[in-house]
């Protein structure tokens, strides 16, 4: 029977942020990672709450059914928790939090998820992403609008469309249920990794024969090698067949840090939380999951694209324009250089210079001669035959009057 042998969690604050807003749980049956949005300002306390409200779920189960089904009461639960919280402190208004999480039971793993964090499955060597980003730039992807590359970067890549928080009363949650087999390597991430080290990184990762915990830390290394612009939180779950392990749940990120309710003076049920700093990041944020207000992004982004390919087209024409002018003005220079060379069988004088470009001739006959190539003396008619270059045009009548009157000696 395939069922839990390895467990490990991680996390960390990453380089550029003040505090931790994710939050990690690897349990006895269930696992999960939760990535506050909010700024500042909620972030860590969003998290924290969902995370220790959903883990009071990692229990037995009958079936996976009703595994799945209690997963996603337990999201529902918190959501309602983190509603009431907001409406007892409206400082927190806004806050928010991705939930991704699984269950492991007889074989099978029932999902729940929320959000931009992802679970990711490491089978015979081939990594699978198994959720989907509830994200402005996933709709676009998913349309053909743009490409996976292209929503590594893109502007609004921080958008997401469904969370837990203080909006919905009942947001929508995805759950299934999957088969697992002994040798299964599962991956649940906030996108402090997703977003910063790439799919193939991650699969060279965790198929190493690394232990859950050395892979977690790896996996943290890594995104901190990257930059580590956000918070990074990692849950590392490995699939067996015995049933002996030693793993105790572990609480990583700002579930792991104290958080109460509690009396206070003139306040009933006060909120505990640690100093607020501010930081100079890109703040995920939640926008309504509504067609009118998908339809107004999508318009948005196809506005800003069709800017991006008018730039693109005034600098390609100001190239060819430059391009153009310059060869223009290069042959206008070669229009006031003369030489004295070869017209069938006479000296001539020529405009311009004395090679051509491709199909474009340089020079003309200026003015044809009298005097035959044959009538000069050998040395004379070799450099003729070679031109001579003239300093002008008044130059170039010098050097004929020259050859013309060595012809008379």
């Amino acid at each position: 029977m395939a069922t839990v042998s390895h467990s490990a969690a991680a996390s960390h604050v990453g380089k550029i942020r003040s505090n931790n807003q994710d939050s990690g749980y690897s349990g006895r049956q269930l696992f999960m990672v939760a990535d506050g949005m909010g700024g500042h300002a909620g972030g860590d306390v969003a998290s924290a709450i969902a995370t220790k409200r959903i883990i009071e779920a990692d229990q037995p189960y009958r079936s996976p059914q009703d595994a799945e089904f209690a997963l996603q009461a337990a999201l529902i639960a918190a959501n309602s928790q983190l509603a009431e919280t907001v409406f007892e402190h409206t400082e927190l208004t806004g806050m928010g939090t991705t939930v991704s999480a699984l269950v492991v039971l007889d074989g099978e793993v029932a999902i729940a998820h929320i959000g931009d964090s992802r679970i990711y499955l490491l089978r015979d060597g081939e990594l699978s992403q198994i959720t989907v980003d509830h994200t402005f730039v996933q709709r676009l992807v998913d349309s053909g609008r743009i490409t996976e590359q292209e929503a590594m970067v893109h502007p609004r890549r921080s958008v997401l469309m469904r969370v837990l928080g203080d909006v919905e009363s009942s947001p929508e949650i995805d759950t299934s249920i999957l088969a697992t087999l002994p040798g299964d390597r599962w991956l649940i991430c906030s996108d402090g990794l997703s977003g910063v080290v790439s799919n193939g990184g991650i699969a060279a990762a965790l198929s190493t024969s690394l232990d859950a915990q050395d892979v977690a830390d790896r996996l943290v290394k890594e995104s901190l090698d990257g930059g580590a612009p956000d918070n990074v939180t990692i849950v590392v779950v490995d699939i067996g067949s015995a049933n002996a392990r030693v793993d105790v749940p572990t609480v990583v990120g700002s579930a792991a840090a104290p958080l109460a309710f509690g009396e206070e003076p003139g306040r009933s049920r006060a909120l505990r939380m640690s100093s607020l700093r501010l930081h100079p990041v890109r703040e995920t944020h939640f926008e309504p999951d509504s067609q009118d207000y998908l339809s107004e992004l999508i318009e948005e982004d196809e506005r800003r694209a069709r800017r991006r390919k008018i730039t693109w087209l005034l600098g390609i024409v100001l190239l060819i324009t430059a391009i153009f002018g310059a060869g223009f003005g290069g042959y206008q220079w070669t229009q006031t250089r003369y030489y004295v060379g070869v017209e069938g069988s006479n000296v001539a004088i020529f405009k311009g210079v004395q090679q051509d470009l491709g199909p474009i001739a340089l020079s003309s006959v200026y003015e044809d001669t009298t005097i035959k190539v044959t009538d000069l003396r050998v040395f004379d008619r070799q450099q003729v035959q070679q031109t001579i270059s003239a300093t002008s045009l008044e130059d170039a009548k010098l050097i004929v009057e020259r050859l013309q009157n060595a012809t008379l000696k």
